[in-house]
């Protein structure tokens, strides 16, 4: 297989979530794949420090570092302002924001939303600073009162445009927008407000607590292709993550895990 064939390749963390990281480097690295999405829990338990290095002696480019928001939280603030820091030091570009569901007790979700833009109002000028963009991701409906209150690209894309898109942009994820009928609209709406892509796919029946409902490329019934070419059209040139919750993924091996995203990939994606 050819390096070009996977220039925009980038393998997140998460797809395969029990593969130690120092092993899920050397896979990368050894399969030609460019970059990774990195989480910041499995970071922190190897240490910021390290794993920068990690990730850049092996040569490959962190994409993503996920996640920020949760703006509900007691700590938001400084959560967030320590997380922009951790992403300027792996070099990550992008630091995707999960706003947090609604409040303990509220039943307010246009309020939620309004704290949603307010807060990343507060982080902009350090995000900025620090050379990175907070891309903020909406989440399937059936996320919006525990996780996350921004639903559709819409959504995301009326408080992003507030903001200069290279400071503030948001996340394609094919698993939260393939279902809306607008979607194809938004991400020509979105232009250069896109900071982030990625592809998985969707499989019914949904599991238990519907979070790892996350398929590897093809495997399920979105159009990736379609996704891909218009998010293609609206300009965006930039990684392609491959990003799945499954446990029965999870329980494999990562190198075969790493094989079978790359193939979906290639055949479902590009």
């Amino acid at each position: 297989m050819s390096r070009a064939a996977l220039r925009r390749f980038s393998f997140n963390q998460a797809t395969a979530q029990h593969w130690p990281l120092p092993d899920l480097v050397a896979g990368c690295a050894a399969a030609g794949v460019p970059g990774i999405g990195l989480w910041r829990e499995p970071v922190a338990e190897y240490g910021l420090g390290r794993t920068a290095k990690l990730v850049r002696d092996a040569g490959l480019t962190v994409t993503t570092l996920c996640r920020g928001g949760f703006f509900t939280a007691d700590d938001w603030r400084e959560q967030n302002l320590r997380a922009i820091d951790e992403a300027a030091t792996l070099g990550a570009p992008v630091l995707v924001l999960v706003s947090g569901g609604l409040p303990a007790g509220s039943r307010d979700i246009d309020g939620a939303r309004a704290r949603v833009a307010d807060a990343i109002a507060e982080l902009a000028a350090h995000a900025d600073a620090a050379g990175v963009r907070l891309a903020i991701e909406p989440l399937h409906p059936m996320f919006a009162a525990d996780r996350c209150v921004i639903a559709t690209l819409g959504q995301a894309l009326d408080i992003a445009e507030r903001f200069d898109p290279g400071v503030v942009g948001v996340v394609v994820d094919a698993y939260h927008v393939w279902w809306d009928d607008t979607v194809h609209d938004q991400i020509a709406r979105a232009g250069e407000w896109i900071a982030a892509f990625q592809v998985c796919d969707w499989v019914t029946p949904l599991p238990e607590g519907v979070l790892l409902g996350r398929a590897l490329p093809g495997d399920g019934c979105i159009e990736l292709r379609r996704l891909r070419e218009a998010v293609d059209a609206a300009g965006y040139t930039g990684p392609i993550e491959v990003e799945v919750f499954n446990a029965e993924v999870w329980a494999r091996p990562g190198e075969r895990i790493l094989a079978a995203a790359i193939d979906g990939y290639l055949r479902e994606v590009v």
